[in-house]
């Protein structure tokens, strides 16, 4: 079998090479030439997890058209802002019933579109559509340390397509039906992650960390349950899982954004030190409208925002939020 994985960030040379690794033959798409030159050269990504190795079942490209030859299956691995670009450039060399299946998290600007719906307008087929989501570090996959993650698509053909795809030994796949509810989950819990950075950079501890996380989750369920999705998502890989992982994990790169933030630096100054996408700096505006639209109240997804978009003093607003009313934890019907 012969699959495509689109993207060679961390997290998509993560998934090349668990793939790749299993004995698939992965033709692996990145925007560079140089990147892709490297990869089959030396078989290291010179500018992710270069720590790496990757499997010499990879062979990399800079070609959609070379990329998409011939495979049986297509993973996405673009950051959400260039989702629909790639989409767009994509559509022209895939069949019809090809499955594909969704690895970034975020909502599109302007839209408030989620990946699959991205997916389904250039694509058509929804049913050959799914997306992957959970606490999956790229830097820990990579390297083989056991790890969970769940795949949801509208057609369960499709899910235990990927689940049995994606399954190794240290990579458990679970599935799910819940496309909107994995998707909103995977968008916000980057927002509370930069929350959490922010707490511990201002020199809080883990309660507050606690505090937020369990709010955080609270607003997900929200969230989840005015577009459509189960709030049980929320509990699972997707949600509660990939939440505790990316706000505390010391490869975080949402939770490194929101320590530098209570540093005094800003957006432009991660995305120069990194070199890397914090999709929550994204997420905390294009998921307003999705709030907005199903009266959600999100004051930590507020709160993210004002801070990185609308020029808000870090204290100010954490003050601000320590001050809100207090109210029931939960409304028992």
């Amino acid at each position: 079998m012969k699959l495509a994985v689109i993207g060679a960030g961390s997290w998509g040379t993560a998934i090349a090479h668990l793939l790749g690794s299993k004995g698939f033959a992965v033709s692996f798409w990145a925007r560079s030439e140089e990147v892709a030159q490297a990869i089959n050269t030396t078989h290291v990504n010179p500018r992710y997890l270069n720590s790496a190795h990757l499997s010499y079942n990879i062979t990399a490209t800079s070609s959609f058209e070379t990329c998409l030859k011939g495979c049986d299956a297509i993973v996405v691995v673009t950051p959400s802002a260039a989702l629909r670009e790639t989409a767009k450039g994509i559509a022209s060399f895939v069949a019809p019933g090809i499955p594909l299946v969704v690895c970034s998290k975020g909502a599109e600007e302007g839209t408030a579109l989620l990946p699959v719906e991205i997916f389904e307008q250039e694509l058509g087929n929804s049913e050959r559509l799914a997306v992957l989501s959970g606490p999956n570090h790229a830097e820990e996959v990579v390297q083989g340390v056991p790890s969970g993650t769940v795949v949801a698509s509208a057609s369960n053909e499709t899910a235990l397509f990927f689940q049995d795809l994606f399954a190794a030994d240290t990579f458990r796949v679970y599935t799910s039906s819940d496309v909107i509810g994995v998707e909103l989950c995977a968008a916000s819990k980057n927002v509370v992650a930069i929350s959490c950075g922010i707490s511990y950079g201002l020199g809080f501890g883990d309660n507050t960390a606690a505090t937020l996380m369990t709010r955080g989750l609270a607003e997900m369920g929200r969230l989840v349950e005015s577009a459509g999705g189960s709030k049980i998502t929320c509990m699972g890989l997707a949600g509660m899982g990939d939440l505790v992982v990316t706000c505390s994990s010391r490869h975080s790169r949402n939770r490194r954004l929101g320590e530098m933030l209570a540093a005094g630096k800003t957006l432009e100054d991660f995305t120069n030190e990194t070199n890397m996408v914090a999709e929550g700096a994204l997420a905390c505006r294009t998921l307003k409208p999705l709030a907005v639209q199903g009266g959600v109240d999100m004051p930590i997804l507020d709160a993210v925002r004002s801070i990185l978009w609308e020029g808000a003093d870090v204290s100010t607003t954490v003050q601000a939020l320590l001050q809100r009313p207090l109210r029931q934890e939960f409304k028992w019907e």
